[in-house]
């Protein structure tokens, strides 16, 4: 099953073979790349932009860029999301600078678009390369390919003209594009139209946890002591966010990115459109995930997509803190987490943070800096981990036990100070229903900006008087 077109966009256009150069044949109007109009994915009308590399190899010269900048313009006027399904070699070489030129034009048209709110959603076919690959067809919201499919900015052949080695087969494809997180998902032909879909807001399946992981909500009682109610929150057989996610979320389109330990998604809340952002524990399988800087950019992308296209964000948060080694800090991871507090303080949709196990210092905190923060009350969140603590201040760790409880780190001491703006109970029957029914309220009544309400108050009060 594809798309339905319901009208074809200036199908009359034809190149004027502007370098005249030797041997082309400008081809017809109807064998040109490109071809636009206004399409039907089930019940949800999009612009569509289809390349095709069995018309002149999908090649972008002016008549395909034409085409495209209006067909981007019209989304704009109609108020309709983009979908492209494209293969292409790239650039015309027989258009020169003509077609080169069109990577800009396309760009800023796509730009237009995206400033305007609307989504825009890309399927990678066979092969997707060059200067389309490297304009418009990056410069989307989300992004799938075929299993297989060539994906690259040079193609093979000029990746061994230019370096001299033909690249490895684990090389420019779509499997190797979805381990980068370039690409949202690898999608067989039959199940794309579905997935089109589901990314345009139409019906889309759960979020599944991995397999083995847990499939309730931790039973055990909160212990009284912090430093027993931290080691709970860390437990290897406790849910972490992806496992809250599933549960909390009706639908689900990945944002993939590469690092597993933050996945993100758009999904839906109790109907409602959410873009939601989870940390995942577990996703090293030592239940101590900690994120990289690929974690946080991929944080950062779906909260801007929020914020654009005028979406609620929730974050689930459960980290033993931001991954500190030499790979990460030349990777920039001061500064991812950086850029994600800035991404949530600039978002103009309302912000909801959770946090359902350990929010382990600056590393939680990128997420945490939401107009509703809530915590479990089986959870704990601090400045840094206790163990940590202890060696700073006390050159060992024999004192971590008595930080977990001067540090107050638990969610009903934090309530106290002012911190969180609610403590959701997770223990006894119907766990899952309370904390949902926490986070529609708290996304219901949110307001834009209570974040810098919130800590400029509990810093006032935490500031001794004259």
């Amino acid at each position: 099953m594809g798309p339905r077109l319901i009208h074809e966009w200036d199908a009359e256009l034809r190149s004027a073979d502007p370098l005249r150069f030797p041997g082309y044949g400008p081809p017809a109007a109807a064998d040109e790349s490109v071809r636009t109009g206004l399409a039907a994915f089930g019940d949800r009308r999009a612009v569509l932009v289809e390349c095709r590399f069995d018309h002149q190899g999908g090649t972008m010269g002016a008549v395909a860029g034409e085409r495209l900048v209006r067909a981007l313009r019209r989304a704009v006027e109609l108020r309709l999301p983009v979908v492209e399904l494209v293969a292409s070699g790239g650039a015309r070489l027989q258009e020169g600078m003509v077609s080169l030129v069109q990577m800009a034009r396309t760009a800023s048209a796509a730009r237009a678009h995206a400033a305007s709110g609307l989504m825009s959603v890309a399927v990678y076919r066979s092969p997707t390369t060059g200067g389309v690959y490297a304009s418009w067809a990056s410069l989307v919201d989300l992004r799938a390919a075929e299993p297989g499919a060539v994906v690259g900015f040079g193609g093979p052949r000029v990746v061994a003209e230019v370096t001299g080695h033909w690249p490895p087969a684990t090389s420019h494809t779509a499997e190797s594009a979805y381990r980068a997180g370039l690409v949202d998902a690898v999608v067989p032909a039959e199940e794309q139209f579905a997935w089109v879909r589901g990314a345009l807001g139409g019906p889309a399946p759960p979020l599944l946890p991995p397999p083995g992981r847990p499939v309730t909500p931790d039973p055990s009682n909160v212990p009284a002591e912090p430093w027993w109610i931290l080691a709970r929150a860390r437990h290897r057989s406790r849910p972490s966010g992806v496992e809250w996610a599933a549960w909390l979320c009706d639908s689900w389109v990945e944002l993939h990115g590469a690092d597993p330990a933050v996945r993100a998604g758009l999904a839906r809340v109790g109907g409602e459109r959410v873009v939601v952002v989870a940390m995942d524990r577990h996703a090293g399988g030592d239940g101590a995930a900690r994120p990289r800087p690929a974690g946080y950019r991929l944080a950062q992308r779906a909260v801007r997509l929020a914020d654009r296209i005028g979406c609620p964000v929730l974050t689930l948060i459960d980290t033993p803190g931001a991954e500190p080694g030499p790979t990460a800090e030349s990777d920039g991871v001061a500064q991812e987490i950086a850029g994600t507090l800035v991404a949530m303080a600039a978002c103009r949709t309302p912000t909801v943070a959770l946090c359902v196990g350990e929010g382990g210092s600056g590393g939680a905190m990128a997420l945490g800096h939401a107009d509703r923060l809530l915590m479990l009350d089986g959870a704990a969140f601090s400045v840094i981990g206790p163990e940590a603590a202890s060696a700073i201040l006390y050159r060992d760790s024999s004192h971590a036990r008595q930080l977990a409880a001067d540090l107050r780190i638990t969610a009903a001491d934090l309530s106290t100070l002012g911190l969180v703006d609610g403590v959701v109970p997770e223990s006894g029957p119907g766990t899952v229903a309370t904390v949902r029914a926490a986070v529609l309220d708290a996304l219901a009544t949110a307001r834009i900006g209570d974040r810098d309400r919130r800590t400029a108050t509990a810093t006032a009060r935490a500031l001794a008087g004259p």
